[in-house]
């Protein structure tokens, strides 16, 4: 399972010309699925994002966490954080996890971000979609749970 974190002051995510997700300050996270991911993965990930502390305190430093600064989650699923390009002029996404698997994945990243008590907004699984993201800092992670790990 791999995320691309993004500190945002706001980003939104349209599907077709209709805005489907919005949020101010938090994190904006591009998550992406390969086989093997397993919902311990995910739980994992959640607890990692949540606890994650990337924003400043009164002295300027990061310190806070998203629920320290009442901040919010924007996840946009991703399956081309998969993606292999180490031949050729075009990816393979061969080590993305299949639809089947990914979509159960996926809901269950954002329950489980629901779960600890953040504010959830998301993308729809599939379909393309413009991403707006306003970084901040720009503060931008990757995050991975390897098989095994």
């Amino acid at each position: 399972m791999r995320v691309v974190l993004q500190r945002v002051t706001e980003a939104s995510v349209t599907i077709d010309g209709h805005e489907v997700g919005r949020i101010g300050a938090g994190y904006c996270l591009l998550v992406g699925f390969t086989e093997g991911d397993t919902p311990q993965d995910v739980g994992w990930m959640a607890a990692k994002v949540s606890g994650l502390r990337l924003f400043a305190d009164q002295d300027g430093k990061m310190n806070l966490a998203l629920a320290d600064v009442g901040g919010a989650v924007l996840v946009v699923s991703q399956f081309t954080l998969y993606g292999d390009v180490r031949k050729g002029r075009r990816p393979s996404f061969i080590s993305a996890a299949r639809p089947e698997t990914a979509i159960p994945l996926y809901q269950e990243f954002l329950d489980a971000l629901r779960g600890l008590g953040l504010t959830v907004a998301s993308g729809e699984f599939g379909s393309m979609m413009a991403v707006e993201i306003h970084n901040d800092g720009p503060v931008t992670l990757l995050l991975e749970r390897t098989q095994g790990a």
